[in-house]
């Protein structure tokens, strides 16, 4: 089994035997994000990406903000958020794919990521996903990543993961990306745990857009 297929399968297995409530990382509120992308003043047409939103919660409040050209991606088809979504899962692009096999057909106004940049751990994976990013990030369109800081774990849900500190992350978005902001939080768990987490936005810079 190569890697993408392995990672495939693990997530499959973390969304058929664990509920909401037993994953780490739900949020009833994905309050951080929201005013993220409440600065950026996006119209209601814009495309946004949520790359590993398919159990988040943030495309139920995008969708209740107005916004209908959004699309969720998620390594897993049995990740929850379509189903929980209903009716109004036809407002949405559900594209099931591994994040480095994924082949943007348009470029985004927002591209959002809580928590799955953080398990690519190897330099060409990372590399990959950066280039990714910027070229589908359209020029003066805005990437906003939340990763595990220094302070948070060194895994999650069995697997490694890679820590981002203010600095670092910075660093890895230098080409093609101005920072806007950053911040860390604590998470809490619904199990009563707490993760520190970063979280930072950055603005695609048009002189060097592909």
């Amino acid at each position: 089994m190569d890697s993408s297929a392995a990672d495939k399968a693990h997530w499959e297995k973390i969304y058929a035997h664990k509920q909401p409530q037993e994953l780490s990382w739900t949020q009833p509120v994905p309050a951080t994000s929201l005013q993220f992308i409440e600065a950026f003043n996006l119209p209601p047409e814009a495309p946004i990406i949520d790359v590993g939103g398919g159990d988040s919660r943030l495309v139920d409040y995008l969708l209740a903000a107005g916004y209908r050209n959004l699309t969720v991606l998620d390594i897993s088809g049995a990740a929850r958020a379509r189903q929980r979504l209903g009716a109004a899962a036809r407002h949405v692009q559900w594209v099931e794919a591994d994040v480095c096999a994924f082949v943007p057909s348009t470029r985004y106004a927002l591209w959002h990521d809580r928590a799955a940049f953080h398990f690519l751990t190897t330099a060409p994976e990372i590399a990959h996903y950066l280039h990714l990013a910027r070229t589908a990030v359209e020029p003066e369109g805005f990437l906003t990543l939340g990763t595990f800081s220094p302070a948070g774990p060194t895994k999650c849900s069995g697997l490694p993961i890679r820590q981002y500190s203010e600095a670092s992350l910075t660093a890895e978005l230098h080409t093609g990306f101005r920072k806007l902001r950053c911040l860390t939080e604590d998470h809490h768990t619904p199990f009563r745990t707490t993760q520190n987490f970063l979280f930072c936005s950055f603005q695609r810079q048009p002189a060097l857009a592909a």
